[in-house]
């Protein structure tokens, strides 16, 4: 399994993620896409498509903020997240679509079997992703801020979607996972939401720290329950 930085294209605009495959293996096999917290393409992300990569797929951690473009405070993070988030939801969405385009494109990715997960930040842009129609088997959330504003109309949603959430994640109010469900409901989604309880936000990231009480933390459980939970939703999407 070989692991690489990956640089492609969004118009003018170069973009550098993270490429993890077993090249050992000439077959095809499905792609994951896998989008980054705030921080921009870091550890956790390559973490992901590496082990991602030993499960038997191909995973592109796409870079949503440019090449160079990585926040070294968490200030820069918020104010480079909310371009985005609070900003400019087409940009982001493009930006997602330019890392599927290099995915599929990869010699060693079956192009019509994709997927998409997101920690935080990126579990909003692989559910922006999907709501933008994309043709997606299926996306995972890991702790992602569920709002929108161009929620997904009925029968839009080609991918089937999986939600893991913090039981006590402070950053997302009972408020948007309520309308989060509602626009699932209304889009005639295939969905589950699961939430994991002692859980805050960043659960499934190691580098979150062990401190609840900020909103924060790494949760050991909830990360290998997710993980597993999500290697399943693979095979059966993907079968």
């Amino acid at each position: 399994m070989t692991g690489t930085a990956y640089t492609y294209q969004d118009g003018s605009t170069a973009l550098e993620g993270y490429l993890a495959v077993d090249s050992s293996k000439p077959a095809k096999r499905p792609g994951v896409l896998v989008f980054h917290e705030w921080m921009g393409v870091a550890d956790h992300e390559k973490a992901a498509s590496d082990g991602l990569a030993r499960a038997g797929y191909i995973a592109l951690a796409g870079d949503i903020f440019g090449k160079g473009n990585r926040p070294s405070t968490m200030q820069e993070a918020a104010e480079n997240a909310n371009r985005y988030r609070a900003g400019d939801r087409a940009l982001m969405r493009q930006r997602a679509v330019a890392a599927m385009k290099a995915l599929s494109a990869h010699p060693l990715c079956d192009g019509s079997r994709i997927a998409a997960i997101g920690f935080c930040f990126g579990g909003t842009v692989a559910l922006e992703l999907a709501r933008s129609g994309a043709d997606l088997r299926g996306v995972v959330t890991f702790h992602a801020g569920l709002g929108t504003e161009r929620p997904a109309a009925a029968g839009t949603l080609k991918a089937r979607i999986l939600a893991l959430h913090g039981a006590e994640d402070p950053f997302v109010p009972a408020a948007e996972v309520a309308a989060f469900q509602t626009e699932m409901r209304k889009a005639q989604a295939d969905w589950q939401f699961v939430q994991f309880s002692d859980a805050v936000h960043s659960f499934s990231n190691p580098g979150a720290g062990n401190e609840p009480g900020k909103g924060f933390a790494y949760n050991e459980r909830a990360a290998r329950r997710s993980w597993a939970m999500m290697l399943g939703f693979f095979g059966e999407i993907f079968a």
